[in-house]
């Protein structure tokens, strides 16, 4: 798992964004952020999910606390969309390159535009899906604002 191309591409981005931080492989897949949390053993608050959502059928990368749910409503329209609804499978991988439940905030073939829930700011460190289900790495918030370019956005 430590060879797989999306976890080296997370790893090589990480690298290029100055940050010393290692991709993690736990035992098992987390698909939820409960699951990465126990694993863990640290808060559901924080595990920055990343969710990719199609806003008029561009890619839209939402980071929030595993603690809550992004309110599709309100989000819309931060961003000025008619419409902000869950990707398709289909349309993760072909943004990304990556799988539902193991995408990073970073590492996919071309930049996704980038929100990171304001809430995730108050945990000093935070753990990110690193490519692949069973991969994960800690980063601190400002890093992640930074090495995603992301906008910091009330997202639920």
């Amino acid at each position: 798992m430590h060879d797989h191309p999306n976890v080296a591409a997370v790893r090589s981005a990480l690298a290029a964004a100055g940050l010393d931080t290692g991709v993690v492989i736990l035992d098992e897949a987390v698909h939820t952020a409960a699951a990465a949390a126990a694993a863990l053993e640290v808060e559901v608050g924080q595990i920055a999910n990343s969710l990719i959502f199609d806003a008029d059928g561009d890619p839209l990368l939402v980071l929030t606390s595993g603690a809550h749910r992004v309110d599709t409503g309100k989000v819309a329209a931060a961003i000025g969309v008619a419409r902000l609804r869950r990707a398709t499978p289909e349309f993760v991988r072909e943004h990304t390159g990556q799988a539902i439940g193991g995408v990073a905030p970073l590492g996919h073939p071309k930049p996704v535009r980038t929100l990171v829930d304001v809430e995730l700011e108050r945990f000093p460190v935070l753990w990110a899906a690193g490519g692949v289900p069973r991969s994960v790495f800690p980063i601190g918030y400002a890093d992640l604002v930074r090495v995603t370019s992301g906008t910091p956005t009330v997202v639920a």
